[in-house]
């Protein structure tokens, strides 16, 4: 009988763990405080769940800022970043250390050369790479989740220099964006 009981006690708890977290929202983003960031101006996205209504930074968007750069290149084989990308991650970090409620996730992409295993550890190391890099300026282990999708998201179909060039990446999504 306690054997019953606990197996229906442990399926409740995780039944209850595997909840979709609610979209982060800027809580500060109706308030007037002279910011023009945060005045209504924000763009409204659609997230991984299909749920409307999420408000993100305009900065994000913006072609001419930095933090709309959200791509971090690989050479063949590495998960080394480049120190082409320092001023893009450290735009990032420095956002992402004023604003805590904000969110990212870190997409590891390979191109299609190699076993589906190899490309998917690959990515990891590419997405935990620029994880470290964040981590290191400040942004709070909370804020990043590092994921892989291996070859399983190009951008550029083909076996040419320049599609696998295109494919060897880590993507920045914000929480409440879908991955371009």
């Amino acid at each position: 009988m306690k054997k019953i009981a606990l197996s229906v006690l442990m399926t409740a708890l995780l039944a209850a763990c595997a909840s979709t977290p609610a979209p982060v929202t800027d809580p500060n983003a109706n308030q007037t405080t002279g910011n023009t960031s945060n005045t209504g101006s924000e763009i409204t996205t659609v997230d991984a769940t299909g749920t409307t209504g999420v408000k993100l930074d305009p900065r994000l968007s913006d072609p001419s800022n930095i933090l709309s750069q959200r791509r971090v290149y690989f050479d063949y084989d590495s998960f080394t970043v480049k120190s082409e990308y320092d001023a893009m991650v450290q735009a990032h970090a420095k956002f992402l250390v004023e604003r805590r409620d904000y969110k990212i996730i870190l997409q590891g992409n390979t191109d299609n050369r190699g076993t589906a295993e190899y490309n998917l550890a690959l990515g990891q190391k590419r997405a935990d790479a620029v994880a470290k890099l964040l981590l290191a300026l400040g942004v709070n282990e909370n804020q990043i989740e590092a994921v892989s999708f291996g070859e399983e998201r190009p951008l550029e179909n083909g076996d040419t220099d320049e599609a696998w060039e295109r494919n060897r990446r880590a993507d920045i999504v914000y929480n409440g964006e879908q991955s371009k």
